[in-house]
């Protein structure tokens, strides 16, 4: 076996179509220019393409067998048990997931996962398929976060101040317990929070959330704070 100088091995002579097609199709992978990673749900590295190797000044044989989480950090171990509770009802979404690294030359970066859970079969334990943006550095003159949020961001909010869990907020609110989760990483990633707590924080004191009233309850002034 001979290895090539992107994503992963590529066997010596294999004639077999199924082989052939793999091979090409992690060739193609090595050349789009977004980081991409294809990791065991445990973490551990299965393939890797140039543009995420880059990122830490690395070949992608290098990241190859090692834990994705010794090169990010993940600001909300939420994320980690939204994947777990999803292979275990045998569901295949896609999850968001706020991160940091430091890149080559020791820079500081920041950024957001794309997770999605693919698998032959919904039995099998699926690998993670992670995509990742990094987000551009914030100038000084960056302006704070809006108050503004969705209806369903306000009633999920409002929940999430009373201390609702995640299957609570959804059967309230009528989505799955996917999308709550989906809706509080949007605005924990617009209001740059780092979790639910500092979320209720920052909804009361933007006035999203109503003041001095319980239960918590979305602002009457919606016209302002909701778009």
């Amino acid at each position: 076996m001979r290895t090539n100088e992107g994503c992963a091995p590529v066997p010596d002579g294999s004639r077999d179509p199924a082989v052939i097609w793999r091979n090409r199709a992690l060739r193609l992978l090595d050349h789009v220019p977004l980081p991409i990673v294809v990791c065991e749900f445990g973490g551990r590295i299965l393939i890797v393409n140039r543009a995420m190797a880059a990122e830490f000044g690395r070949l992608p044989g290098e990241l190859h067998n090692r834990r994705i989480l010794e090169f990010f950090t993940l600001w909300d171990s939420a994320t980690l048990q939204a994947l777990t509770e999803a292979v275990r009802m045998h569901r295949r979404s896609r999850y968001p997931a706020r991160v940091s690294w430091t890149s080559v030359g020791g820079r500081e970066r920041h950024g957001e996962m794309t997770v999605d859970l693919v698998g032959d079969t919904p039995e099998q334990t699926p690998n993670l398929l992670i995509s990742l943006r990094a987000a551009e550095p914030a100038s000084e003159a960056t302006p704070g976060p809006r108050a503004e949020v969705s209806p369903v961001e306000a009633r999920i909010l409002a929940a999430a101040a009373r201390g609702d869990t995640t299957a609570q907020i959804a059967r309230e609110i009528g989505v799955t317990t996917d999308g709550v989760n989906y809706h509080l990483a949007r605005l924990s990633r617009r209001w740059r929070v780092p979790n639910r707590t500092a979320l209720v924080a920052r909804a009361y004191a933007t006035g999203v959330l109503a003041a001095g009233t319980w239960p918590p309850q979305p602002a009457r002034h919606d016209e302002s704070s909701v778009r």
